[in-house]
């Protein structure tokens, strides 16, 4: 700022400064407004709910721990059958905690296996025709 020298420069700076701070007002206004809105309930679930869906490591953790979980189930539920061997159900909870954690710690190698098993069970080979 410059020196104010006489009482003309004193009442337009005061008139400057009263519209700065008229401006400043009316921002911060405006960003109270647009803070108690995001705020509200509603939109704090959009956010987190979109936060969640955009982020593809956050949906990919959660899928592979939930393929492990159901692998692992499934593998202590074939193993153990009906039995009611305490051994083989002891055992089967050591098969299902060791699948479990495989397949959540490595979802690629677990995907390329079922892919490989869904390829050879479901791909039949082209029969050749062999004409007379």
């Amino acid at each position: 700022m410059r020196k104010i020298t006489s009482a003309s420069d004193l009442k337009n700076a005061i008139q400057l400064l009263e519209i700065e701070q008229e401006i400043k007002g009316q921002r911060l206004k405006e960003q109270f407004y647009f803070t108690c809105k995001s705020f509200k309930l509603i939109n704090l679930l959009k956010s987190s709910l979109s936060d969640i869906v955009s982020s593809p490591h956050l949906i990919d953790s959660i899928l592979s721990a939930a393929i492990g979980i159901a692998t692992g189930y499934l593998s202590k539920k074939i193993f153990i059958g009906a039995s009611g061997n305490l051994f083989r159900k002891l055992i089967g909870s050591v098969l299902q905690l060791g699948v479990t954690s495989f397949v959540a710690r490595h979802p690629m190698a677990t995907t390329t296996f079922g892919k490989f098993i869904f390829h050879r069970i479901f791909n039949q080979k082209e029969i050749k025709f062999i004409k007379p």
